[in-house]
């Protein structure tokens, strides 16, 4: 992102599911009230009548962060083609990463689908249905140059302190590997906590890291020595059962690959077209 960190470290451990913080992508359009239809094109069912809502966690560049007043990135846009097809704007609620999980937030009727740079998981797939995936993601091992750490084995080797954003599968990975990693609530408190020594070595998705290092500042205190391919595909999510909406973000995202969208918001958001990245191959 042209700027991909988020301008300030958000506290969302108070956010209760009723009190989301709404914030607009692009030109927003709010339920206009007095009886109108919440049904959009192809018979999809919304919250709220005129608009595709979309819970997130914020910020996580380059998938969703907020960049001059507005909530931009990889998931936004490509949610917007969602939105374009069924006639409606999209509008985004940030909310707590830990409701992903269990669809809370999706079951209690306050949003559409979510969006949120999200694994696809068994565990998760008992709670929520997930689209076609959209993203393949690897986790990288970022630490501080004058850590002496060129590995993730050093960090246990040389007794360096690990951190990893909280209820990620990242943290979930290096917890599996034996790790008692620093858990931080926001990729933005993840950089932070390395910024501030209170960790030497970070584990988070590497179109994450690859965002930070576009910063000079980033790129000349950090480096990345390890790729780690777990095998982790992305996809956006929707309430169980919701099978008219999840057809519709299936056909967004394929419909895009095909004809260069996904291609373009990919260079515009990640970088250089990576081929693989989009992989139609399920999870």
């Amino acid at each position: 992102m042209t700027t991909l960190l988020g301008r300030r470290a958000r506290v969302l451990a108070a956010i209760t599911a009723a009190a989301g913080l709404a914030l607009v992508a692009g030109c927003s359009s709010s339920d206009s009230g007095g009886g109108a239809k919440k049904t959009a094109a192809g018979g999809v069912q919304l919250v709220k009548a005129g608009q595709l809502t979309t819970c997130t966690h914020l910020p996580y560049p380059p998938f969703q962060s907020e960049i001059g007043g507005k909530v931009q990135g990889f998931d936004v846009s490509l949610i917007d083609l969602v939105a374009k097809d069924l006639g409606v704007k999209q509008q985004i609620l940030d909310t707590p990463f830990e409701n992903f999980k269990t669809g809370a937030f999706l079951n209690s009727g306050q949003c559409d689908l979510a969006a949120a740079g999200m694994t696809i998981t068994p565990e998760r797939k008992k709670n929520v249905d997930f689209s076609v995936p959209y993203f393949n993601a690897t986790q990288a091992v970022l630490v501080d140059k004058k850590s002496g750490i060129n590995s993730l084995a050093d960090v246990k080797a040389k007794h360096k302190k690990l951190g990893a954003q909280a209820q990620t599968t990242g943290e979930d990975y290096v917890k599996s590997k034996g790790y008692d990693p620093i858990s931080f609530h926001s990729s933005d408190a993840v950089l932070n906590g390395l910024r501030s020594g209170q960790v030497q070595a970070v584990v988070i998705d590497y179109p994450v890291v690859q965002g930070w290092l576009k910063d000079k500042a980033n790129a000349d205190a950090f480096k990345v020595v390890g790729n780690l391919n777990t095998g982790e595909q992305y996809g956006f999510t929707v309430k169980k059962g919701n099978t008219k909406l999840l057809a519709a973000i299936d056909k967004a995202i394929k419909d895009a690959k095909a004809d260069g969208t996904y291609k373009k918001i990919y260079e515009k958001w990640i970088g250089p077209y990576d081929e693989s990245a989009a992989s139609p191959a399920a999870s």
